[in-house]
């Protein structure tokens, strides 16, 4: 019965893992919780600079043999994506856990909305983790077995499981364009012995949400909405993103997960 054990069935010791966008936000909570508790973690993010500032600062704070390395990207691009893949292959031969995190979101009124603000949110928020899950297949592939599966882990969005307060109508749909690849990329490589699900946040302290923590009006909005009354916080997004990449989450499949305090429910 040791296998039971909470210490063995939630273990990530010794896993290896990518975290797209993992420099700030929910990818660095992602990151840190890995890296506290005994994964070799690899950062992307767009900016080199801070990239490696929050990988040392990570490392320096590890524990139990984790450890974080910075590996700048912009996946925006199919040569950012390609020299991320390049980058990663050639210190590994095998991937554990992908988080696709990294993304992008665009706020106007629909009648204005440019359209070089909707292909960027399409283009880094589905079209990247398509090309970027189908690249790392070799990696996420070399290790996997039908008792000990590859993951990957997509971050989606409550915004994509209801209609969202704010007028950014394209990451809505990007995000339910997220949770649908999901479900049929879990379909399409569990012969593989990958598994793929998707956590749907509500909100989280972000670059995105910024604004509304700033505005005591945009937090009121929030709480009003939301039956639990608060943000999400590093340990919430841990405990969820722990399981999914642990024992305890390996017959999980094609799951998307909202972890919002209840706000889809509505009030």
């Amino acid at each position: 019965m040791n296998h039971l054990n909470i210490s063995n069935l939630f273990s990530v010791t010794g896993k290896t893992v990518l975290v797209t966008g993992g420099s700030r936000g929910i990818g660095k909570m992602i990151a840190a919780a890995y890296v506290t508790n005994g994964a070799k973690v690899y950062i992307s993010s767009r900016k080199a600079a801070v990239c490696d500032a929050v990988a040392a600062e990570l490392n320096a704070e590890a524990a139990s043999g984790g450890s974080c390395i910075s590996l700048p990207a912009d996946l925006a691009s199919a040569e950012g994506r390609a020299a991320l893949v390049s980058a990663l292959s050639a210190q590994e031969t095998s991937l554990d856990i992908l988080f696709n995190n990294a993304g992008a979101t665009w706020g106007a009124p629909f009648e204005e909305f440019p359209e070089n603000g909707y292909d960027k949110t399409m283009d880094i928020n589905v079209k990247a983790i398509f090309m970027l899950t189908r690249d790392l297949m070799p990696l996420l592939k070399a290790n996997a077995t039908k008792e000990d599966t590859s993951r990957v882990i997509n971050i989606g969005s409550i915004d994509g499981m209801h209609v969202p307060i704010f007028d950014n109508i394209p990451y809505a749909a990007s995000k339910a364009a997220v949770h649908q690849l999901t479900r049929v990329l879990a379909s399409k490589l569990a012969p593989e012995h990958i598994a793929v699900n998707a956590i749907a946040p509500g909100f989280f302290p972000s670059n995105m949400t910024q604004f509304m923590m700033e505005s005591e009006e945009g937090m009121k909005e929030f709480e009003s909405t939301c039956p639990l009354g608060r943000v999400g916080g590093p340990e919430d997004m841990a405990g969820l993103a722990l399981f999914l990449g642990s024992r305890a989450g390996a017959y999980m499949n094609g799951a998307i997960i909202p972890i919002d305090g209840g706000t889809v429910l509505g009030r």
